[in-house]
């Protein structure tokens, strides 16, 4: 039999309808226990395309950010998922925690670490979750290589390896307010190594490189690789890139002393063909909303738990967004200085502000 926060449903607001957004918009719309009340859109004319092309019903309300208020003020919403630009995350969070409300951010949760542990500390105060949203401790594939690591099944983790190549090429527009490739990409990948080997980096180093001239141009790199060292001798290393034109290249290995856990590209289909030339197949998945498809509906649902009361812990705590930002920003300031980077004196000093 079905419990109370089974059968209740919960209304929902949604800002920024970007490229998260409407991920998070087409899953929210096929929940039974969810019930979409808001859209906040800065751009209107977008936001009605968006909900025209979703087939949103008339009653759900389109409203600038300057009305983003009867959001707050309606007691009829219990959720707020956050997907507006980094720089606007922190008013909205806090408003929202402020109105009981809980919320889905997606990372990062505001621009400095300061800024975000004010919000974690608003959440504990008003007694609702604030959920950081690292979608891929979601993903099928990866949960399965931590559960059989945490097995033992290749025993004692030596070496680590994650390749994260997006795919297609990402407008400037975007990455003009992405916060930068390491705290837009690397975040991701640094808190999938942490997650499954259950331990945090003693030192990083970083090298990158900006291929694209507008990328230079404002500051950014579009290739990079991270080296990441454990206390139990473990090295990891993150090969970032933010252009692959054959596809989203989405891979782990991780070797050990036993053995060897590999996770391989998905592929839209698994028919090859055979013919006088070779062996012939399709692309890999195109991009991240079709390779991380299950990842987004599970952590949406996730959330929904929390928000219903089934599920009492949220996912991601303020410990582990507050470390994985830190770590990013090391491993940026190694990029910038072109040195190593010991996590004790780095966290010591304040960090990245």
């Amino acid at each position: 039999m079905a419990s109370e926060g089974e059968r209740r449903r919960a209304g929902f607001a949604i800002f920024g309808i970007g490229r998260a957004g409407q991920i998070h918009l087409g899953n929210i719309l096929k929940m039974r226990r969810a019930h979409l009340m808001y859209v906040v859109e800065e751009d209107l004319v977008h936001g009605r395309s968006v909900l025209e092309k979703h087939l949103v019903d008339r009653e759900v309300k389109l409203l600038g950010l300057k009305d983003a208020d009867q959001v707050f003020n309606d007691p009829g919403v219990a959720a707020v998922v956050v997907c507006t630009p980094t720089n606007t995350h922190k008013k909205v969070v806090q408003q929202a925690l402020k109105c009981g409300k809980a919320v889905f951010c997606e990372k990062p949760i505001a621009v400095t670490l300061e800024e975000t542990e004010s919000c974690y500390n608003d959440a504990e105060k008003f007694g609702v979750p604030l959920f950081c949203a690292f979608n891929r401790r979601f993903d099928p594939n990866v949960c399965q290589m931590r559960e059989r690591y945490r097995r033992g099944e290749i025993g004692q983790a030596q070496c680590f390896k994650t390749c994260s190549r997006d795919s297609p090429a990402v407008p400037l527009w975007y990455l003009k307010i992405s916060g930068g490739i390491f705290h837009d990409c690397g975040v991701h990948d640094i808190d999938m190594v942490c997650w499954i080997l259950g331990e945090y980096p003693v030192s990083v180093f970083s090298q990158a490189h900006a291929f694209r001239q507008d990328i230079a141009d404002i500051g950014d790199v579009d290739q990079v690789m991270i080296v990441m060292k454990f206390a139990s001798g473990c090295i990891a290393t993150v090969d970032m890139s933010r252009d692959a034109v054959y596809g989203y290249d989405q891979r782990l290995e991780l070797k050990g002393s036993k053995g060897m856990l590999e996770q391989q590209n998905r592929f839209p289909t698994t028919v090859v063909k055979y013919d006088q030339s070779g062996l012939t197949g399709g692309r890999i998945e195109e991009s991240f909303p079709q390779r991380y498809r299950e990842s987004y509906q599970r952590e949406m649902s996730h959330f929904l738990d929390n928000v219903l009361g089934v599920e009492k812990e949220v996912g991601i705590t303020k410990d582990e967004t507050l470390r994985v930002s830190l770590i990013a920003s090391a491993c940026e300031d190694s990029y910038r200085t072109g040195k190593q980077i010991f996590m004790d004196n780095y966290k010591e000093n304040g960090g990245h502000k």
